[in-house]
C-alpha cells in the first residue's frame, strides 16, 4: 500500500457568469457532483469556498473557475471523472467553459494527510504546461506511479 494520494487540480474558463442562464446546467449540478465525489470510495478531500464548492476562489483569474481534490489513487479519481454520473456532467463541458490552449488539469502525488495548496497546485500545472508530463505533474493520458511504487526510484534514492 501506498504511502501517497493523488492530487488533482483542473482549472476551466467560464463562458458566462455563473450566475447566467448559460451556467444553470453547471451550477445546478454543482451539488449532486460535489456529493457523489466524496461519497466515491478512494476519495480523501477536496476544496471548498464558504459555499461548499470551490466556485468563488479564482486564483487563476476573474473567470477561471478551480477544482482541486485528493484521491487515495489513480484509478479512484479515474472512476469518478469516466464511470460515474460526473461523466455526463464532464460532456457538456463545452456549454459552459471555453477551450483552453495548454494543459488545464494535472496530477501528482502527495504523502498521505497533505492537503496541497493552490500555490503548489499551481506550480505543477505550470510545470506540466512548461515540460509536458514528468513524474512530478502528469495526466491520465500519461500516468506516473508514486514515487514508493515497487520498482521506482527518484533521485533522492539515488543520490548520497
Amino acid at each position: 500500500m501506498s504511502t501517497y494520494q493523488l492530487a488533482q487540480l483542473n482549472i476551466a474558463t467560464l463562458l458566462a457568469p455563473l450566475d447566467s442562464p448559460q451556467l444553470a446546467g453547471f451550477v445546478d449540478a454543482l451539488d449532486r457532483i460535489n456529493a457523489l465525489a466524496e461519497a466515491t470510495p478512494g476519495f480523501v478531500w477536496r476544496l471548498k469556498d464558504e459555499g461548499g464548492d470551490a466556485t468563488a476562489i479564482r486564483h487563476f483569474g476573474d473567470d477561471v473557475i478551480v477544482n482541486m481534490s485528493v484521491w487515495n489513487g489513480i484509478d479512484a479519481l479515474h472512476d469518478y471523472v469516466y464511470r460515474s454520473d460526473h461523466a455526463q456532467i464532464f460532456k457538456r463541458r463545452r456549454e459552459w467553459f471555453a477551450r483552453m490552449a495548454d494543459a488545464y488539469m494535472v496530477l501528482w502525488w502527495v504523502p498521505a494527510g497533505h492537503v496541497p495548496t493552490l500555490a503548489e497546485a499551481a506550480g505543477k500545472l505550470a510545470l506540466l504546461q512548461r515540460l509536458g508530463p514528468t513524474p512530478d505533474a502528469f495526466t491520465f493520458r500519461d500516468p506516473c506511479p508514486p514515487p514508493d511504487a515497487v520498482g521506482t526510484q527518484t533521485a533522492a534514492d539515488v543520490l548520497p
